[in-house]
């Protein structure tokens, strides 16, 4: 397919998001469809239709009639390309622009010049203060791919050797020590030999950071809670170099983890509610639902299908996570609150509402990450058992 082709087909998805399908849905769609597209023109299409989504509200609303096509218009207008290579250059291509097309509306609210919805502005504003404007804008590019290393399996410089035998040059992470930031070939990475032998696992550096952060010297069994995928599992593991209990309280989402646990060679254990009952931890880690505010350029659909009252419904289960956590930590046991949101009411405000409630705990240190080349925005505090 000819990259005129790739935006035909990327019109084609965006109206289907327009409609209300959801944008995976859209592009799973239209790849059974269209069966006669390989595997780059798939990753083609899907990175131009998250490019669009990232800034739905500063492209779409630029428009005189909301499309697909006056979507696109406006993200490649945005960047001072030639149009007329896309658009009735071939039979595959759009039909050729008509001038109305290219006169554009300006944007008049704030919010919307920054892609940020409308409802969440002032919160944004509130928590970023001079910052608002610049993580906004961030938002709005690719995220950088990262790896982390298992230090059980190799050094930084020999997975960056390994990853090269397969097309995948990387290099270190200046800050994060089991990190790397991936240049070229990043979708190969699954099916490489180091991803296949345990030697990395794609991680967000910032995550990886949090794991960092904490000292090695734990006294008791280590959980994470809300496990998940077990990204965090596995990290913790190679981390502490010991067997680390995995909890969710949606089962399904640990599907797998065994498997994953197993090529990277990490000892997990993996627990059901019955098996919380009496029991205490050293270590609690809970990286619990958010708004995802910090990897909206991973997942910019996130962004768009937040509302007010889905927020407020996350504040309340976070805020019974983080004490039904708490209640599991023995004493002079840790617990880490973690988010991969930005935003205030979700990280400091749930942890100072948590101590003031709750006196037998201390607090010990908290970092909040924005945003930017070197990983996505995270927050996360650590708090001791009294």
């Amino acid at each position: 397919m000819t990259p005129a082709a790739h935006i035909a087909a990327a019109i084609e998805i965006l109206d289907l998001i327009l409609a209300g399908e959801n944008a995976e849905r859209s592009l799973t769609k239209w790849g059974r469809s269209n069966r006669f597209a390989g595997s780059g023109d798939r990753h083609a299409i899907r990175d131009v239709v998250f490019d669009a989504l990232r800034q739905k509200n500063s492209l779409t609303k630029r428009s005189k009639k909301i499309s697909g096509r006056s979507w696109i218009i406006a993200l490649l207008k945005k960047r001072e390309v030639n149009l007329d290579e896309y658009f009735g250059a071939s039979r595959y291509s759009p039909s050729k622009i008509k001038k109305w097309e290219l006169d554009l509306l300006p944007i008049k609210n704030e919010s919307d010049l920054h892609d940020i919805p409308d409802w969440l502005w002032p919160k944004w504003k509130a928590t970023l203060g001079r910052k608002a404007n610049e993580v906004a804008n961030t938002l709005k590019e690719r995220a950088n791919i990262f790896l982390r290393v298992n230090a059980s399996k190799g050094t930084r410089k020999f997975a960056i050797q390994v990853l090269e035998r397969d097309g995948i040059t990387s290099k270190l992470h200046p800050t994060v020590s089991t990190a790397l930031i991936v240049n070229k070939g990043t979708r190969n990475i699954k099916n490489s030999e180091a991803y296949n032998l345990g030697l990395v696992e794609l991680q967000d550096a910032s995550s990886q950071a949090s794991v960092l952060s904490l000292s090695k010297d734990q006294n008791g069994p280590i959980l994470d809670f809300c496990a998940g995928g077990g990204g965090k599992s596995l990290a913790l593991s190679a981390y502490f170099s010991k067997p680390i209990f995995a909890y969710d309280v949606n089962f399904e989402r640990m599907k797998d983890l065994n498997k994953r646990a197993s090529r990277s060679g990490a000892d997990i254990r993996i627990i059901k509610s019955n098996d919380l009952k009496n029991s205490h931890y050293g270590l609690v880690f809970c990286d619990v639902p958010c708004s995802g505010s910090g990897t909206w350029r991973r997942d910019p659909e996130g962004k768009w299908s937040l509302t007010l009252q889905g927020y407020e419904r996350l504040l309340s289960l976070q805020e019974k996570i983080l004490i039904t956590a708490a209640q599991l930590v023995k004493a002079h046991g840790k617990l880490v609150y973690a988010t991969c949101s930005i935003l205030k009411d979700e990280n400091k405000a749930q942890i100072q509402k948590f101590l003031v409630n709750s006196k037998e705990w201390v607090f010990e240190q908290e970092k909040l990450f924005i945003p930017n080349e070197l990983g996505d925005g995270f927050y996360f505090t650590v708090l001791t058992k009294k």
